[in-house]
């Protein structure tokens, strides 16, 4: 049994450290919403009032955080993880961040005398709650291995991707290639349609032939096609168009800072913030198949 703080317990966080509950980790959680402690309770979390209270005793600190500036704060603020937690503890950031919020994170744990992953995973809320997320590890050799043996529970795959800050690097930009598919299954479905071809059938075309990719399988944005789908539920976010235009966003920063053009990323992009402009934020982010219908309208969703 291994001793572990979990400090964010929203949609992901309440979920994945309730599988290392299950595993036989005794998982003290922090968050700033007294609902989401309350919530975590239930699943054998102890809730707890501050992050020293976490902190506190843990060989382990797991961050599951929206942002990269709460990262920081809830590192490095006065009472944060780095005032509390016992040297040579293992810290890894599930949140997807900036590179350098990323690279910080490495050197100011390392400067104090701590250890640092970057473990940002992939799979939403979904692949949380079944214990089949997708980790992708960035840092030393000893230290992913470490981190690999406590993510294991929560997760179908745990890949070691390379050195500090590698792991949110390749989740940046697999989420950049997840935007570009769907923004080819938005447009091509859409066009399915003008051109009279029946969802399912053309769905059952596109999965099986060159058209194929993990959201066609998967969030194909046509109602009664794909069981889970958001176009089944009035596009009710699974991944919010919020969450995906952070993810593409980042990864456009990236990919400028190092001289890549990426523009079906820029396009997808911006139909990500035009969905955020008109207020559906919240909504999943399939619902950008608008930008590609004739008159805005959607199979399956009542425009709000």
């Amino acid at each position: 049994m291994t001793s572990i703080a979990w400090i964010g317990l929203g949609n992901m966080g309440s979920r994945m450290s309730s599988h290392l509950v299950s595993a036989g980790h005794e998982v003290k959680g922090y968050d700033v919403v007294d609902a989401l402690r309350a919530g975590a309770s239930q699943h054998g979390i102890t809730a707890v009032d501050s992050i020293g209270e976490a902190v506190d005793g843990a060989a382990v600190v797991i961050l599951s955080l929206p942002k990269g500036e709460h990262v920081r704060s809830v590192l490095a603020d006065a009472d944060g993880v780095f005032d509390h937690a016992a040297p040579n503890t293992l810290i890894l950031d599930t949140s997807t961040v900036d590179l350098d919020t990323s690279r910080w994170c490495h050197d100011e744990a390392d400067a104090r005398g701590f250890r640092f992953v970057d473990s940002p995973v992939s799979g939403g809320t979904q692949g949380a709650e079944a214990g089949t997320l997708a980790f992708m590890l960035g840092g030393s050799d000893a230290d992913v291995a470490d981190a690999k043996a406590i993510v294991t529970p929560m997760a179908g795959n745990v890949l070691a991707v390379g050195e500090a800050t590698h792991g949110i690097a390749a989740k940046l930009v697999n989420n950049m290639m997840l935007g570009v598919s769907i923004l080819a299954m938005s447009e091509g479905s859409q066009l399915a349609h003008q051109l009279g071809l029946d969802p399912k059938a053309f769905f059952d075309v596109a999965r099986v032939s060159s058209g194929d990719s993990w959201a066609v399988r998967t969030w194909y944005p046509v109602p009664g096609v794909v069981p889970g789908a958001a176009a089944n539920q009035n596009f009710d976010a699974s991944f919010s168009a919020m969450l995906a235009h952070k993810d593409v966003t980042l990864a456009v920063a990236g990919a400028e800072a190092a001289g890549v053009h990426v523009p079906a990323a820029t396009l997808i992009r911006d139909q990500l913030q035009r969905l955020l402009d008109d207020g559906f934020g919240g909504k999943d982010c399939t619902l950008v198949v608008r930008e590609a219908s004739p008159d805005g309208s959607v199979e399956g969703w009542n425009g709000s």
